[in-house]
């Protein structure tokens, strides 16, 4: 962040809320930031951490945290720093005895706030503090670091397998990195199906066929071929409806193609045709319905019963198109 590395340069840190999803990022850069600021023997003197796991209620807050701030040392010039993270774990109680503190004791303490939702971090603390927020990473960004961890680890990884630990880590780097190294003991060698083995995620096949029975086939047969692919694979419904979601919300199925019917796995080209093109009003309804099957797996509800719910919907969908055609 250059933003940072100018306050720090200039001596001029202020207070500090860093938030975004996890593994982006945010630890990692304000205690590069406290190294960059404190020599190794005076860090533990010039900084408190406090994390999710210790106990950050009024009491702390009144206790350790003011005892800190309000403290000057006497051979080091410049100020102390406080990094609270996981901050919107904070009471609303500790985080409104939190705003005194930084106000006070501003002239000798930073205070750095880490956090992944904003919104409960109560608006006076937001105010007092230079809010920067960490996105998901980019491919861009993930690409090289997964590479170098890969070369010094002596990791055998595919092509496929990089863009598999990338998609599926959705921006996060820990749980890409956590990723790699679980296939990688599982494995030997990350490829895109270990990987999506690994972690229990539909292949991108798998949902092809899913669509395809859903679609062409009746309804007992298709609920029969569902879950014994789901026991097989150990799939989870949930997993399965977020893949189906993309197909139906985008219009188009994995790689863009939904499949012919086969006794087969798709995984070739010349077994996948044009999708089907839903029409706006019943793309629609079969969202509705996919939401509704949703909320009911959240709220803990056989996973059966919504598998037949979702072939239902999809059969219903398939006579609409027809009926309309």
């Amino acid at each position: 962040l250059l933003p940072v590395q100018r306050f720090i340069s200039e001596d001029r840190l202020p207070h500090l809320l860093l938030y975004g999803p996890p593994g982006t990022g945010k630890t990692s850069t304000i205690l590069a930031c406290a190294r960059q600021l404190y020599r190794e023997r005076e860090f533990s003197s010039m900084v408190l951490e406090l994390n999710a796991s210790d106990d950050r209620g009024i009491d702390i807050v009144r206790g350790p945290i003011l005892s800190f701030a309000s403290t000057r040392t006497i051979f080091k010039k410049g100020f102390k720093l406080v990094i609270l993270d996981e901050a919107d774990a904070m009471t609303q109680d500790a985080q409104n005895a939190l705003r005194r503190v930084i106000e006070k004791f501003t002239e000798n303490t930073r205070f750095c706030l880490i956090c992944n939702y904003l919104s409960k971090i109560i608006p006076a603390l937001q105010s007092r503090c230079t809010r920067f927020r960490f996105g998901p990473l980019t491919p861009e960004l993930m690409v090289p670091r997964l590479q170098h961890v890969i070369q010094e680890e002596g990791v055998d990884v595919s092509e496929d397998g990089m863009k598999a630990l990338v998609t599926l880590s959705s921006g996060d780097m820990r749980r890409a990195l956590n990723i790699l190294q679980s296939t990688a003991m599982a494995f030997g060698k990350v490829t895109e199906e270990n990987v999506y083995t690994c972690t229990g995620h539909p292949l991108k096949a798998d949902i092809a066929n899913i669509l395809d029975w859903m679609l062409n086939l009746d309804f007992s047969t298709a609920y029969r071929k569902i879950m014994e692919l789901k026991t097989l694979k150990g799939l989870a419904l949930q997993d399965i409806l977020t893949e189906i979601h993309l197909f139906v919300h985008r219009g188009r199925g994995p790689r863009g193609w939904l499949p012919t019917h086969c006794s087969h796995p798709c995984t070739d080209s010349h077994h996948f045709l044009p999708t089907v093109d839903f029409p706006p009003s019943v793309r629609i309804q079969l969202l509705i319905k996919m939401a509704d099957i949703e909320y009911r797996l959240a709220a803990g509800t056989s996973e059966k019963v919504q598998l037949s719910s979702l072939i239902a919907a999809f059969q219903v969908t398939r006579d609409l198109i027809v009926a309309e055609a």
